[in-house]
């Protein structure tokens, strides 16, 4: 790769959550919990959704995608994360820090496109409900799910390019517990002043281009449901949107707040990034089966099979 030629380093130093001994073994407790959580909620909502055919609809083919993603998206960071928690000298290669630069955009930019297809499946059930089969078509959401893809790998390899063409001369020294551009920018000796104009502008661009579709999804969604007669039809319209949209603050909130604020290496920088990659992908599952009826009664039906099948 290009930085062969003329990088110094071969490894970043990671400074991790904190230097204490007692508080990083309470925190690989913390975030060990976390991610057994994340697998065991995100790989249910996998298996609840595949054997159960009361799901097999629009909303819960974007759902599962979800939890697919969520589990990629924890799995980037949160071993990493654990294995340091337990060593002395918190390392990562080159090599493996554009990695995880990669997955982690690649990743965490499927989810926004998919959040934001997941607005528009909301908004044509609610504001179309006759022509909603016709407008969610399974067609149509498998070339919605790979789109996302398509997009998400598109940005990601423009990201990494940034990265690739980076001169690293001394500074090694990465003040956070995973590698993010925003992080790797300061630690280079080149002129990286269009590298960040880049960065924010493809921020900018994918952020706005997933976030303004779920604006504008839930303008109509909202001016919908108050134009309804029923206090039920409008409580049970509302409540097919809570998740989502709780789901949607979650990770657009602190994605944001990461990519579009100056890296300062302060705890804001950890809580933000802590947020979108370990605690959002435990979150959502938990959002989706504790606030939607019909996860809540497959669980039950599934975990009833289960049973039956192993007495």
């Amino acid at each position: 790769m290009a930085w062969r030629n003329h990088s110094t380093i071969t490894e970043f130093i990671l400074i991790g959550l904190s230097d204490s001994p007692q508080i990083e073994a309470l925190l690989y407790v913390l975030f060990l919990g976390i991610y057994i959580l994340t697998l065991i909620g995100n790989l249910t909502m996998l298996l609840v959704i595949r054997v159960d055919f009361h799901l097999h609809t629009p909303m819960y083919f974007f759902l599962s995608n979800l939890s697919f993603l969520d589990l990629c998206f924890s799995s980037v960071t949160v071993p990493k994360l654990l294995e340091d928690l337990l060593s002395e000298k918190k390392t990562i290669s080159v090599e493996g820090c554009l990695t995880q630069v990669f997955f982690v955009f690649i990743t965490a930019g499927t989810e926004a496109f998919l959040l934001s297809m997941m607005a528009y499946d909301r908004y044509a059930a609610i504001c179309y409900p006759l022509l909603y089969g016709q407008m969610m078509s399974n067609e149509l959401c498998v070339k919605l799910v790979l789109l996302s893809w398509g997009l998400a790998s598109l940005n990601s390899v423009v990201i990494v390019l940034l990265a690739v063409n980076l001169d690293f001369c001394e500074a090694r020294t990465i003040y956070h517990y995973t590698c993010e551009l925003p992080s790797l920018f300061p630690l280079s000796c080149s002129d990286i002043s269009i590298n960040i104009d880049i960065l924010i502008c493809s921020t900018l661009l994918h952020g706005l281009g997933t976030f303004l579709p779920i604006f504008f999804s839930y303008a109509r969604i909202v001016s919908t449901i108050l134009s309804m007669s029923s206090t039920t039809g409008r409580s049970k319209a509302f409540n097919t949107c809570s998740s989502h949209l709780i789901a949607v603050i979650l990770f657009f909130g602190s994605g944001l707040v990461r990519y579009l604020m100056p890296t300062s290496g302060s705890s804001l920088d950890l809580l933000s990034s802590l947020q979108y990659s370990a605690v959002t992908p435990m979150l959502n599952p938990l959002i989706y089966s504790l606030k939607n009826q019909e996860v809540k009664a497959a669980v039950k039906r599934t975990l009833g099979k289960c049973l039956h099948y192993f007495p």
